[in-house]
């Protein structure tokens, strides 16, 4: 098969033993149908030259890669569901498939799946997932991307000829298999697993399996096992920060979801807001509010609060209780940093106070207002100017006493180093955000649904890629600082 020059596959979950995962095989389907091949990641991992047959054999019936697994593994961990232990959990509908390395920087990917079939740890399911779990999937990703989130990024999906029967949606219904590039498939809910059967080694081992592949800098650390988790608060820190900004609400931000690198991944009943609106909930079944947009920081900090209490064998209390108090100054951080990422802004060290309560005044004059989420921070773009605002369609929300306040506060900061590239884009040009509320959604299944038509969610694809470029030369700036504080 055809790989770039510098294609890299590795092993080295493999490393790790027999104790993290089960090997097993893909199943078998009865006709794949391509849906969607992400040619922006396939250059990044050397497999850009594939045709679609071989594209076909690799990620819809699992031949393996060269260099790296020779069959697939089944991950094992437990976790907290909605607050409830579960040491029944583990890979039930996807495996790792594969691990490459990223030409532009090598760093480690993982190849992971969703829908690929039965594994030991399927319980009671079928190991499939719907054709719209799928788009919906692309749709999340391609957006949370676009925002800057740090996101698994979705590769592949074909559709696989069958029909499954599923209680919260018509069905029969269609039935896809999905590749997923993500950094890191470590949960806090691999440490339970091992915290569960006591397995003490195992957690060392896998600390310094982390620390030599995903946190290299915390190597020459003194203490390793805090470093590695005072950097694992930071992290999903950041990704609570990331969502916020966002509009995101995740929707299962169980232990098992949350990854030591705070990349997001694995999205079910995810939903942007239309509004702010602390208590909107992704998923029907979160009846108490546990995951609602409000909620997911402290949600967060509860699951880092589980993943402490397994490395307590190796460290002391105190040590995992002062990491744990670092959260939320550092969400806070996160969080001012990157909303006036967003607004094209930019604050100074000594701003930074300033900056944390004039983004809390923003997101309060929202919450009082119920101005569309991604419209305001669209409108807002350099600050609120005047002349910018005219030309808004709620231009009138903006008069206001409290949104008045917040944009006189903005415009003590200073322009982003990128606002004058930024505000040029075509997309800045637009009378409106694209955003990508469920009624979206909804509305770009239609047309595949009824008539096998995948025009609409191309195009829309093409519109969110759109926004993305517009977005990443203030992103950029955000990233490093983000980096920076991480290290």
């Amino acid at each position: 098969m055809p790989v770039a020059k510098g294609y890299r596959g590795e092993t080295i979950h493999d490393q790790l033993g027999e104790t993290f995962y089960d090997r097993v095989a893909a199943a078998q389907f009865p006709h794949l149908t391509l849906r969607f091949r992400n040619q922006r990641y396939a250059n990044r991992i050397g497999l850009d030259d594939l045709t679609d047959t071989e594209w076909q054999a690799h990620f819809g019936a699992f031949a393996p890669l060269p260099d790296t697994f020779a069959q697939p593994l089944a991950l094992r961990y437990h976790g907290h569901q909605f607050g409830v232990y579960n040491p029944d959990l583990g890979d039930g509908r996807g495996f790792l498939f594969a691990q490459l390395r990223d030409l532009e920087n090598d760093r480690l990917l993982d190849l992971g799946t969703k829908g690929s079939g039965q594994t030991p740890w399927s319980r009671a399911g079928d190991g499939s997932l719907t054709l719209k779990g799928g788009v919906r999937e692309i749709l999340a990703t391609e957006m949370l991307e676009a925002l800057g989130v740090e996101t698994s990024k979705t590769l592949s999906l074909f559709e696989t000829g069958e029909n499954l029967v599923r209680y919260d949606e018509p069905s029969p219904t269609r039935a896809g298999v999905l590749v997923r590039l993500s950094h890191s498939h470590i949960r806090i809910g691999t440490f339970q697993r091992l915290a569960f059967h006591d397995e003490t080694d195992a957690i060392n081992r896998l600390v310094a399996h982390a620390i030599r592949y995903y946190f290299p800098d915390l190597a020459s650390k003194e203490h390793p096992v805090e470093a590695l988790f005072q950097a694992t608060v930071h992290h999903v820190a950041r990704m609570g920060a990331q969502y916020f900004a966002a509009g995101f609400v995740h929707g299962v931000l169980n232990t098992d979801n949350v990854t030591l690198l705070g990349e997001s991944f694995d999205y079910g009943p995810w939903r942007f807001l239309p509004t702010y609106q602390p208590q909107f909930t992704a998923a029907y079944f979160d009846e108490t509010g546990r995951y609602a947009f409000g909620r997911q920081p402290e949600a967060l900090l509860w699951a880092l609060a589980r993943f402490a209490e397994t490395l307590l064998p190796l460290t002391s209390h105190a040590a995992l209780k002062n990491a744990l108090e670092q959260f939320l100054p550092s969400f806070k951080r996160h969080l001012s940093q990157r909303t006036l990422a967003l607004l094209g802004l930019t604050a100074s060290a000594a701003q930074a106070q300033k900056a944390q309560e004039t983004v809390s005044a923003l997101y309060l004059a929202m919450r009082q207002t119920q101005i569309p989420f991604a419209q305001c921070l669209f409108d807002l773009l350099g600050g609120g100017i005047e002349t910018r605002l005219a030309k808004q369609s709620h231009a009138v929300l903006y008069q206001t006493d409290s949104f008045k306040e917040v944009i006189k506060q903005l415009q003590d900061f200073s322009l982003h180093p990128a606002y004058a590239l930024a505000k040029e884009h075509a997309y800045f040009q637009q009378d409106s955000a694209t955003d990508l509320l469920i009624e979206k959604v909804e509305a770009l299944w239609a047309p595949i649904a009824q008539d096998d038509d995948w025009t609409d969610l191309n195009q829309f694809i093409a519109a969110i890629r759109h926004k993305g470029e517009a977005y990443a030369p203030l992103l950029a700036t955000a990233a490093i600082e983000t980096r920076d504080d991480l290290t």
